[in-house]
């Protein structure tokens, strides 16, 4: 299966990417009604995970805030004012710059304008912002008698695939139920990424049928690393998140986990296992495109 004609024909140069052994921890924290206090152990949780090595630290989906319709616009920042507007990126953005790591903050909602969005930023390490995702799939499901959750009655919907590189690798980012839509992943693994990131808050019913199955679906099909993070599982909020952080090799094993309570896990990504892998098994090259393809129409209609 291939990208759009326009940019398949540097698949195969983006796809062997260079051998960077590389820590990569998520973090899963608990979240409280207190964005100060979430900030703040935020902060804690990321310079402990820097002190034992860690150059890329990726967060939970909705860390500063309680997951919830009522509380995404009482929380909103607004990320591209930055400093005051914005006290949960500040922290995020000083810290990479003071620690040397790349940070894929989780997400955060997103006030800008009248609109309000579910949003991933990642920083440098000299603290700039490398890259903005807002949530492209929104998670509206209603499941009786299990769960309720319309995601779109308040936010709305990114129109943009993220892919970034930064100094630990080619990162493609995803946010929770984005895990569930494959193309974005073969986007993502067409335009040379090594590692796909999915900060998410799955839930009880889902998350014990689904979170770890299709991280491992995503690795496999594309034979990438997938790291995700979750919030710690909380039997007193109005949302409760199923946890099990994990990170998942390219043959699709399950590398390094949680369990739901709040830890800080740190696993090593070796890229170079990327190209072995696909030379073991080279199902990018024995894909039928006379038969099937993938268009990713922002790079066709970039060209």
């Amino acid at each position: 299966m291939a990208a759009a004609s326009s940019a398949s024909s540097n698949t195969e140069r983006a796809r062997a990417p260079p051998a960077i052994p590389m820590p990569t921890p998520p973090l899963t924290k608990a979240i409280t009604p207190d964005k100060d206090r979430n900030i703040a152990h935020a902060r804690t949780a990321i310079q402990d995970a820097a002190a034992k090595g860690a150059k890329l630290v990726l967060l939970p989906e909705i860390w500063n805030s309680p997951y919830s319709n009522d509380s995404f616009p009482v929380y909103a920042e607004d990320i591209d004012s930055g400093g005051d507007a914005s006290p949960s990126t500040a922290m995020l953005s000083e810290l990479a710059r003071l620690l040397n790591i790349t940070i894929v903050g989780g997400s955060i909602p997103e006030r800008s304008g009248d609109r309000l969005y579910n949003t991933c930023c990642v920083f440098g390490t000299d603290g700039k912002l490398k890259a903005k995702h807002r949530k492209i799939h929104l998670f509206d499901i209603d499941i009786p008698g299990k769960i309720t959750f319309i995601e779109s009655k308040t936010l709305t919907a990114g129109e943009t695939p993220t892919i970034v590189d930064t100094e630990v690798g080619r990162i493609g980012i995803g946010i929770c139920y984005d895990i569930r839509f494959p193309e974005l992943a073969m986007i993502y693994a067409a335009r040379g990424a090594h590692l796909l990131c999915y900060p998410g808050a799955f839930n009880m019913t889902t998350g014990p049928l689904h979170w770890e199955l299709l991280q491992r679906a995503r690795a496999t099909d594309n034979q990438l690393y997938v790291a995700t993070c979750s919030p710690a599982r909380d039997t007193g909020s109005g949302y409760v998140a199923w946890g099990h952080s994990t990170l998942v090799g390219p043959f699709g094993e399950v590398l390094a986990t949680t369990e739901h309570e709040e830890a800080i896990i740190i696993a090593e990504i070796d890229y170079s296992i990327l190209e072995q892998r696909r030379t073991n098994l080279p199902v990018t090259k024995q894909q039928r495109g006379d038969l099937y393809q993938l268009v990713d129409f922002q790079r066709l209609n970039s060209h």
